[in-house]
């Protein structure tokens, strides 16, 4: 259940366009184009709109669908399940646990231990890289 909410007109402000339409229309980048679907930096992911930590760099794989895939979310209760039946198919839709964001879909055709492929979209995602060295640290 979602307990962080946020104003349309805050999230226009700090959102780009595409982030805004795939976390709040439930919409989907385009495969092969997103930031993260040909990351291998290891971190955490985090929801673009609250930053609700969602999954680990140790649970991504190549699905080969454009997308940033994982296997398992950090926990459970971070990424809710929805069914979905738009575009007249019927999908489970993956949003932010904290904060109701659109995150992507999951399927169940990903590897071992979960079996399920959170096919996640990178314009609702940040990676909190490990060991990353800011600006400001130089």
């Amino acid at each position: 259940m979602a307990d962080k909410t946020f104003s349309e007109d805050e999230l226009r402000e700090r959102l780009t366009p595409e982030q805004f339409a795939v976390t709040q229309q439930a919409g989907t980048e385009r495969a092969f184009t997103g930031e993260y679907w040909d990351c291998h930096d290891d971190g955490t992911y985090h929801c673009i709109v609250c930053d609700e930590e969602l999954f680990r760099s140790d649970t991504k794989f190549e699905s080969g669908s454009g997308w940033p895939s994982f296997f398992a979310p950090l926990d459970a209760a971070k990424v809710d399940e929805h069914r979905d039946t738009s575009h007249g198919m019927v999908r489970t839709e993956a949003v932010c646990g904290s904060c109701g964001a659109h995150l992507g879909h999951v399927f169940p055709d990903g590897p071992a231990p979960t079996g399920q492929r959170y096919c996640m979209n990178s314009a609702s995602l940040r990676l909190d890289r490990d060991g990353a060295v800011t600006e400001e640290a130089e």
